[in-house]
C-alpha cells in the first residue's frame, strides 16, 4: 500500500519568546506523515509532497524525512525559497500558541510549475492524505488543482482522506473557507473532523450542533474527534462511540489530531473496522499528548507499533 500526504513543513521553535528555543520541524500533515511511517511497517509506503527550497534548511528537513522512513520523491525544489517558520509556546496545561512566518514559504508554490510529481504518480497510490491546511496555504489556482487531483482518485476507487484542520488566519474568510471545504468533502471518501474546527468553521453553537453536522456530511467515512469525549465513528450512516484514553498529565496537545489520522489510517489501509481504527488513533493520541513537540522520540511509541 502507498499513500501521499499533502501539505506543508515548517521550521519549528519550541519555547519562550527570548528564552530557550529548541530547534525542530513540524506541519500538520508532515506529522500525519511521519506517524504513518511509523505505524505502517513495511507494509506501507508513505510519500510527502510538499515544495522546499535549495537551502542548507530544506535539505536538513528532507534527511530528516528520509530518516523517518518518508518518502521524498515527490518534493518539489524551488530555487530561492525557504520553508516557513513558527514558535509554539505552551501554558501550564498544556496548551498551546503559535507564532506564523509562512507568508513566502515553499510550499504555497507547489503547483506553479505545469505538473508535479504528486499529479504524475497519483495512478500509482492507494491513497491521498490532506487538510484543510494544506488547501488554506495555496492559492486558487493550486486549490482548484489539489481538487481536482482528489477527485481523480475517488473516481479509480482509492481512498481519499481530507482531515478538516481550520485556521481562520489562513483563510481570507470564513465564507471563502467554507466554499473549499465544502468541495474538498464532496471529493473525499473520509472525513476525519476535529468538531470545534467544525463548530467554528460554521459558527454552531455549540459541541453537539457541531458533530450533527459533521454526521450529515457527504461522506461515506467520518470520524468525529470530540476531545476527551469518545471518538464517533460512521461507515455509511452506522455509528460508533470509540473511547478516549485518559492520560496522567497533558504535557502538549501538540499532533494530537494528525497522530490519530495517521493511526486511523494506518489500520483501515491494513483492512480494520473503523472503530478498531479509532481505538488505535485515539491510543497513539494519548501517548503524543504526554511528550513535548509534534514528533515524540520513536522508543516513547515503540510498544504501539512494534519493531
Amino acid at each position: 500500500m502507498s499513500i501521499a500526504a499533502l501539505g506543508e513543513c515548517m521550521l519549528e521553535l519550541q519555547g519562550q519568546a527570548f528564552g530557550n528555543l529548541r530547534q525542530t520541524f513540524g506541519g500538520d500533515t508532515l506529522n500525519t506523515a511521519v506517524y504513518l511511517a511509523r505505524c505502517g511497517g513495511a507494509g506501507l509506503k508513505v510519500h510527502y509532497a510538499t515544495a522546499l527550497g535549495d537551502d542548507s534548511l530544506s535539505a536538513g528537513l528532507l534527511e530528516r524525512w528520509a530518516a523517518e522512513g518518508v518518502q521524498t520523491g515527490l518534493v518539489q525544489r524551488l530555487p530561492g525559497r525557504l520553508p516557513g517558520l513558527y514558535l509554539i509556546e505552551l501554558d501550564e496545561g498544556g496548551e498551546r500558541r503559535f507564532h506564523y512566518w509562512r507568508g513566502q514559504a515553499a510550499a504555497r508554490a507547489y503547483f506553479d510549475t505545469a505538473t508535479t510529481a504528486l499529479e504524475e504518480q497519483a495512478d500509482a497510490l492507494d491513497a491521498l492524505y490532506l487538510s484543510g491546511i494544506s488547501l488554506a496555504i495555496l492559492p486558487q489556482a493550486g486549490r482548484e488543482r489539489t481538487l481536482a487531483l482528489m477527485t481523480r482518485m475517488r473516481a479509480a476507487g482509492k481512498v481519499v482522506a481530507f482531515d478538516n484542520n481550520y485556521r481562520p488566519r489562513l483563510w481570507d474568510s470564513t465564507a471563502d473557507a467554507r466554499y473549499w471545504y465544502g468541495r474538498a468533502f464532496a471529493a473525499s471518501t473520509v472525513a476525519l473532523i476535529t468538531a470545534d474546527d467544525h463548530q467554528a468553521l460554521h459558527g454552531l453553537a455549540d459541541l453537539d450542533g457541531a458533530v450533527a453536522a459533521a454526521q450529515a456530511l457527504p461522506v461515506a467515512e467520518i470520524a468525529i474527534k470530540r476531545g476527551a469525549l469518545p471518538t464517533r465513528v460512521g461507515l455509511d450512516h452506522v455509528w460508533q462511540d470509540v473511547p478516549t484514553e485518559p492520560v496522567p498529565r497533558v504535557v502538549d496537545t501538540t499532533a494530537a489530531g494528525d497522530s490519530f489520522a495517521a493511526g486511523y489510517l494506518s489500520q483501515r489501509l491494513r483492512g480494520a473496522a473503523p472503530a478498531a481504527a479509532a481505538a488505535f488513533g485515539n491510543r497513539l493520541a494519548a501517548r503524543v499528548i504526554q511528550h513535548p513537540g509534534a514528533l515524540i522520540p520513536r522508543e516513547a511509541m515503540q510498544d504501539l507499533v512494534g519493531a
